[in-house]
C-alpha cells in the first residue's frame, strides 16, 4: 500500500512539473545594455506579474499554455510578446527608451501603478534623469541633496553632513555603493556627495518596511547601484562647473558580453586662485577628487561577474605639513549565477575603507599628527528562489569583519616625542536570513521575513569596567581585563522580524503596513551638530550595547487624473529606539581610552505623518512632500530624565519640486524647502568674574531653545543645443547650458547661533552686556553655470 501511494504521489508530481513551465531571463535598456532594475513582466489576461530585481533578473512560473508577456519600465517603450510554453523558456528583452520608436513593438497607454500595486512602502526611488532637474548647489546634480527633498528626510542645515531619516541619527543610515558601506558620504563638508550622477544607475531610499537582506542599521537603508558600462558602443559624458569638472567614459570590451565605466572629478578652487594670491603657496591646497569604476562579464547564459570600485578624497592643507584630509575607498567583486530557472544567486565580497588625516605643526621639534580609519571586509551569499508566481523565497546570510583604528595619534612637543595612540578593536557581525514575497489572490499581498545577527567584540584588546554614579557624571574606572588575540570579549545576537502588507482596493487605491526590528551594532560617536570627518565609529562592547529600532508605518496609496498620473500617499509612523547615545556635559570624545565612562544611554522615540503627491507626465512635473514630525530622547542624566527633542528634531518640514518643459530647447526647474527651526542648548544664566561673562546653563537641560526656522527657494534653468544637424542627420555631440541660482531670495537661514559679550569696554561695576551672534554658512544668492556635453 505504501509502495502505491509513493508511486501515485511521484506520478502526480511529474505530471505537475510537466504543467509547469518556467519563463525567465533579463530585462535591459535597449541603447546600452544596462539591465533595468523594478521592470515589470505581466501575463496579459490574468493577474499574475513580477518585477526584476536589483540585477534585472526576473522568473514566473506558469501553467504550460500560449500567453502574451508584457515588460514595462518607467521611461520606456513597452514590448509584448507571444510566448508558446510548452517548455521552460529562457527570453532576454531590451526596452527602447521612449525617445527611439521601433515598428515590432506593442505600446500600451496603461499606468505603472507601481506605488499603489506594489508592496514596498516608506520607499523612494529617483531616477538619473530626475536628479539632474533638480536645481541645486552651484548647478551641480547631487544623491544626497535629491533624496533630501522627499519626505521623511532632513538634514540639520547648510554645509551638514549626511542626512537624517525619520528621527535617525546620520549614523544611523546605511549607505551602500554597489552594496559596500560608506562611512561618510559627502564632499566639501556637506556641499557636495561622493556620488558621481554620471556613474549612478539607480538610488533607492528604504525608510520603513526594510527588507530582511539588510541589516547593520536601524533607520533607513540608502541602496546606491552604480552603472555596468555600455555594451553596446562607446559613450561618454562629463561637465564643467563652477566648482568641479567630471568626465566619465564607458565601453563595451567584447561587445554584448563585457563594457566598463571610469567616471571621475576634481574641484578646483585651488588652482584657479592660485595665480591671484599667495596662500596656495607652500603646499597648501583645497580640493576633493572621486574616481568611480566597474567592469562586467556576462560568461554565458548563467553566470556574470561585476568588479566595481571608488575612492575618493577630500584634501585642506594650509601648507605641506598643515592640514587634514579625508576620504573613502571600497572594491566590490559579484558574481550572479542562474541555478536551473528559478533559483538566482548572487556572491558578493566587498571591502570598505575610511581614513582621516589631521596635522599641524610645521617644524621637526614641534609637531602633530592623528589619523584614525574603519576597515570592513565582507562575505555576503544571497539567493532567491521564485517558487511560483505567488510565491517569492529569499535566503542567504553575510560574515561583515571589522578592523577600528580610533587614533593613531604622535607628537613632538620641543623636540620630545610621544605616542599618544590607542588601540585597535576588531569585530566580526554575522547574520542569517529567509523572506518570503506570498501573493494571496490578487488584492493581498505579504512580505514577511526573519534576520539572525550575532556580534563578538574580538581580541587583543583591553575590557574596561566602570562603577556606578550619578546620573550624568562620569563613571569611575574599577577594573579592566585583557583579551588575546581573537579572543571574544563581548558578544550579542538579536532575533530582527520583518512584515510587510499591501490590501488594493481597486487599481487606484491599496492600504500598505510594515513592521521591522533592526539592529545596530556600530556607533557613531560625535559632540557636533552634524557628522564631521573626525568622528569616531566605535563598536558594542561590555559598556556600550547595541542599537535595538522597532518601527511601524500605515500608508493609503491613491492615484489620480485620467490616466492615473499623479501619484498620491499618506504615511503615519511609530518608531521606538533603544541603547541611543549621549553624552555627560564635559564628555572627552576624541584619543580617550576611556571614552565609555563619558557615555550614557537611553530611550528614543519618533512619529509624524508624510504627505506626498506627484505628478509624472505632462509639461509642467513634480512633486510637493509635508512632514510633520516628533523627535525625542531620554536619557537619565540629560534633562531631569525627561523627554528632550533631539538636534535634528523639526515639526513641520515641506518640500516643493517643480520642472517645467518649454520647448524641446528649454527646462525651467525650481524647488522650495521651509523647515521648522532645529533645537540648540542656550545658556540661562551666567556669571561675571574680573570683567568676563561665563554663560552657563542651569540644570541639566538639553536642547532647551529652537533656532529660527529654515526656508530657501532656488531656480534653475537648461537650454540644451542642437541635436539635429542641418542636413537632418543626428548629432553624436549633446550638450547643454545649465543657468542656476541656489537661495534666490538671499535667506540668512542660521546654522547655529552663540553667545558673546559685547566688544566695547565697560566701567567696574557696570553690567556687561551679551549678545547673540548667528552663523550661516550661506546667506546670499548663489548664481552658477555649467555646461554638459555627451557623445
Amino acid at each position: 500500500m505504501k509502495k502505491f501511494l509513493l508511486a501515485k504521489l511521484l506520478v502526480c508530481l511529474g505530471l505537475y512539473a510537466q504543467a509547469q513551465q518556467t519563463i525567465s531571463g533579463y530585462v535591459k535598456d535597449a541603447s546600452n545594455g544596462e539591465t533595468l532594475i523594478g521592470a515589470t513582466v505581466l501575463i496579459k489576461g490574468t493577474s499574475q506579474g513580477v518585477i526584476t530585481n536589483v540585477y534585472g533578473f526576473y522568473s514566473i512560473t506558469l501553467p504550460a499554455d500560449q500567453y502574451e508577456v508584457e515588460y514595462r519600465y518607467i521611461g520606456y517603450l513597452p514590448v509584448a510578446q507571444q510566448v508558446d510554453l510548452s517548455e521552460n523558456r529562457r527570453i532576454d528583452i531590451e526596452l527602447p527608451p521612449e525617445s527611439q520608436q521601433l515598428e515590432e513593438i506593442v505600446i500600451s497607454s496603461d499606468p505603472e501603478d507601481v506605488n499603489v500595486s506594489g508592496i514596498q512602502m516608506s520607499t523612494n526611488k529617483l531616477d538619473i534623469e530626475t536628479i539632474t532637474k533638480i536645481p541645486s548647489f552651484m548647478g551641480e546634480a547631487d544623491v544626497l541633496r535629491s533624496i533630501q527633498m522627499v519626505p521623511g528626510v532632513a538634514t540639520v542645515g547648510e554645509g551638514a553632513s549626511g542626512f537624517n531619516v525619520r528621527g535617525g541619527s546620520v549614523g544611523q543610515n546605511m549607505v551602500l555603493l554597489d552594496e559596500a558601506p560608506v562611512y561618510n558620504s559627502s564632499h566639501l563638508m556637506g556641499f557636495f556627495s561622493v556620488f558621481n550622477p554620471d556613474a549612478v544607475k539607480d538610488v533607492n531610499l528604504i525608510k520603513g518596511g526594510i527588507p530582511a537582506r539588510y541589516g547593520g542599521r536601524i533607520s533607513s537603508v540608502l541602496d546606491i547601484r552604480m552603472k555596468e558600462g555600455n555594451v553596446k558602443e562607446f559613450e561618454g559624458q562629463g561637465g564643467i562647473g563652477t566648482v568641479f569638472s567630471r568626465l566619465a567614459v564607458e565601453a563595451p570590451i567584447v561587445k554584448d558580453k563585457a563594457s566598463f565605466i571610469l567616471a571621475g572629478r576634481r574641484s578646483y578652487i585651488d588652482v584657479l586662485a592660485k595665480p591671484f594670491t599667495d596662500v596656495f603657496d607652500g603646499g597648501a591646497a583645497l580640493n576633493f577628487y572621486d574616481l568611480t569604476a566597474k567592469t562586467n562579464w556576462q560568461i554565458n547564459d548563467k553566470n556574470r561577474i561585476y568588479l566595481s570600485g571608488y575612492f575618493g578624497r577630500d584634501v585642506f592643507k594650509f601648507d605641506k605639513d598643515q592640514g587634514f584630509n579625508w576620504g573613502n575607498s571600497t572594491a566590490t567583486l559579484r558574481w550572479n549565477h542562474i541555478f536551473g530557472n528559478r533559483l538566482f544567486a548572487n556572491f558578493t565580497t566587498f571591502y570598505s575603507d575610511y581614513d582621516y588625516e589631521l596635522a599641524f605643526g610645521d617644524d621637526e621639534l614641534d609637531k602633530f599628527r592623528w589619523s584614525s580609519r574603519v576597515l570592513n571586509y565582507d562575505f555576503k551569499p544571497e539567493f532567491t528562489y521564485f517558487l511560483n508566481p505567488d510565491n517569492e523565497i529569499s535566503f542567504g546570510g553575510e560574515a561583515l569583519y571589522f578592523k577600528f583604528e580610533p587614533a593613531n595619534v604622535n607628537s613632538v612637543n620641543a623636540g620630545k616625542a610621544s605616542d599618544s595612540s590607542l588601540p585597535n578593536k576588531n569585530a566580526l557581525e554575522t547574520a542569517l536570513y529567509i523572506s518570503n514575497n506570498q501573493k494571496i489572490g490578487s488584492d493581498v499581498e505579504l512580505q514577511y521575513g526573519v534576520r539572525f545577527s550575532n556580534f563578538n567584540l574580538l581580541g587583543s584588546g583591553t575590557a574596561f569596567y566602570y562603577g556606578d554614579t550619578i546620573p550624568g557624571v562620569r563613571k569611575p574606572l574599577i577594573d579592566s581585563a585583557t583579551y588575546s588575540t581573537g579572543e571574544v570579549m563581548q558578544s550579542y545576537h538579536n532575533f530582527e522580524p520583518r512584515f510587510s502588507i499591501k490590501y488594493q482596493l481597486n487599481n487606484q487605491n491599496s492600504f500598505k503596513a510594515s513592521y521591522n526590528k533592526t539592529s545596530q551594532y556600530i556607533h557613531l560617536v560625535s559632540n557636533t551638530t552634524a557628522s564631521n570627518p573626525l568622528d569616531v565609529w566605535t563598536p558594542s562592547s561590555n559598556n556600550i550595547e547595541p542599537q535595538i529600532g522597532h518601527q511601524v508605518a500605515l500608508g493609503w496609496f491613491r492615484n489620480f487624473g485620467p490616466e492615473n498620473n499623479v501619484e498620491f500617499s499618506a504615511e503615519v509612523y511609530y518608531r521606538k529606539t533603544k541603547n541611543q547615545i549621549d553624552y555627560i556635559d564635559g564628555a572627552e570624545l576624541l584619543i580617550n581610552e576611556y571614552i565609555e565612562g563619558d557615555l550614557l544611554s537611553g530611550d528614543g522615540r519618533a512619529y509624524g505623518l508624510e504627505l506626498y503627491a506627484k505628478k509624472n507626465t505632462g509639461a509642467l512635473t513634480g512633486w510637493v512632500s509635508y512632514t510633520v514630525a516628533r523627535t525625542e530622547l531620554q536619557v537619565q542624566g540629560i534633562n531631569n530624565g525627561d523627554w528632550y527633542p533631539t538636534r535634528y528634531d523639526q515639526l513641520h518640514n515641506f518640500k516643493l519640486a517643480a520642472f517645467y518643459d518649454l520647448n524641446e530647447n528649454w527646462q525651467f526647474s525650481s524647488n522650495f524647502t521651509f523647515v521648522t527651526g532645529t533645537p540648540t542648548t542656550f545658556p540661562t544664566s551666567r556669571f561675571e568674574q574680573a570683567g568676563y561673562v561665563v554663560p552657563y546653563a542651569y540644570g541639566d537641560g538639553r536642547n532647551n531653545f529652537r533656532i529660527p526656522n529654515y526656508y530657501r527657494w532656488d531656480l534653475s534653468a537648461t537650454k540644451y543645443n542642437k541635436t539635429v544637424r542641418r542636413n537632418g542627420k543626428p548629432k553624436r555631440f549633446h550638450s547643454h547650458w545649465v543657468f542656476a541660482v541656489y537661495n534666490v531670495l538671499g535667506t540668512k537661514n542660521p546654522f547655529s547661533i552663540y553667545f558673546t559679550q559685547a566688544d566695547e569696554r565697560f566701567a567696574p561695576g557696570q553690567p556687561v552686556d551679551t549678545q547673540a551672534r548667528q552663523v550661516s554658512i550661506i546667506g546670499s544668492m548663489i548664481p552658477s553655470i555649467s555646461y554638459n556635453f555627451k557623445f
